[in-house]
């Protein structure tokens, strides 16, 4: 495929203006990988995206990629909010714009800003990258000012979350509402040769936030404490001053090039749900796709849907508690850990690339009778 000028496969080209919190760097940044993901899978289609990120959090600093020819990349000040307003009118002239939540600064400027978007032809997207938690929010502080938005928008999709999130906006007036799930670019993430670096029995790739760490030290610290004759591996930022078990090495950051070493160098890796995911479920982080590309024997802790994605017992090994963590790790072998990676993987490259995920977009822009939508579910 020619990237710089991909082969139009849509029925329609259409230019999308998107506003997130960063394409080109996943430093604090969990939703690099989607964003990727799902955008370079619309320009493969014949779109073109511009993709407007603020100067903050050193971001900018911590790159992992270049500017892709697959999208052009604006990058605007972090601290003035004429340039936002600027870049939102110049969109108007776009065929979609879309407003991702969690962009980190002038989150509420831009929500009214592109809500207030108005003209034949446009469509205008709220895209929620942490729907759970938006609206558990909003459902606190009725003055919160993003509820006001919510209708404004002609459509809102989420990352995850199904049937209770659709229902959920649409109980705040949402017009049109779908998930648009994680998934896998194979092109990104694949198998590769265990690393050295990144050897062990365990690891988990995670940023220490506030709804996760309660389960990190469940279902990762805990089972550590509990076999400490096994190799834990701990990425991400944040952990540094985190008291753990002497057996847990922690390596940092770790960029988006090392990510498929990192799954490829473990006997089985660990996906730890953020609180507001887990509980209400259908919402499979990028690095359970992640790991099933490279073949990675993955353990999940329990959600609500994961059968949708994966099967337990054969595509992925599931926990309720760092006990069964433990007990899994007892009685894995290195043939079953292959044996359920390669399954992942052939499950995931079936029914869940960001190529379908591109196509489910797609048809839902491109949709002629405006009729309600309601969750997609995954093949």
């Amino acid at each position: 495929m020619n990237r710089r000028n991909p082969r139009p496969t849509a029925s329609r080209s259409l230019d999308i203006a998107f506003f997130g919190s960063s394409l080109v760097s996943a430093y604090w940044n969990g939703a690099a990988t989607y964003y990727r993901g799902i955008l370079r899978a619309l320009a493969a289609r014949g779109h073109r995206i511009t993709f407007h990120e603020p100067d903050a959090y050193d971001r900018q600093k911590h790159r992992d990629i270049e500017d892709p020819p697959w999208a052009r990349v604006v990058v605007y000040s972090g601290a003035d909010p004429a340039e936002p307003r600027r870049l939102v009118e110049q969109a108007r002239s776009a065929d979609v714009v879309v407003k991702a939540s969690g962009v980190g600064v002038f989150d509420e400027l831009l929500e009214a800003e592109v809500a207030a978007l108005d003209r034949p032809g446009l469509t205008t997207i709220f895209w929620d990258v942490d729907a759970p938690a938006t609206l558990e929010r909003v459902r606190a502080a009725p003055s919160d000012p993003f509820r006001a938005q919510i209708p404004r928008f002609n459509l809102v999709f989420t990352y995850g979350g199904g049937d209770p999130v659709v229902r959920g906006y649409e109980a705040l007036g949402a017009r049109r509402c779908a998930p648009i799930y994680n998934a896998l670019d194979p092109e990104t993430h694949f198998e590769v040769p265990p690393d050295p670096r990144f050897h062990c029995d365990f690891a988990l790739l995670a940023n220490r936030l506030p709804d996760r760490e309660r389960r990190v030290e469940e279902f990762f610290l805990r089972p550590a404490a509990a076999l400490p004759g096994l190799r834990f591996l701990l990425g991400g930022s944040g952990w540094q001053d985190k008291v753990m078990p002497p057996n847990v090495r922690y390596v940092g950051h770790v960029y988006t090039a090392d990510h498929n070493a990192f799954n490829a160098s473990a006997r089985a890796v660990l996906n730890v749900a953020r609180d507001s995911m887990a509980s209400v479920g259908f919402s499979p982080a990028t690095r359970v796709f992640e790991a099933a590309g490279a073949a990675a024997c993955l353990v999940t802790d329990a959600w609500e849907g994961i059968e949708l994605f994966l099967e337990p017992g054969r595509e992925v090994l599931v926990a309720r508690s760092g006990d069964d963590v433990a007990e899994i790790l007892r009685a894995l072998t290195p043939e079953r850990a292959r044996a359920i990676g390669t399954a992942a993987k052939q499950r995931v490259l079936a029914g869940h690339t960001y190529a379908e995920r591109a196509r489910q977009v797609e048809a839902l822009l491109t949709r002629p009778d405006g009729a309600t939508l309601t969750a997609i579910a995954p093949p």
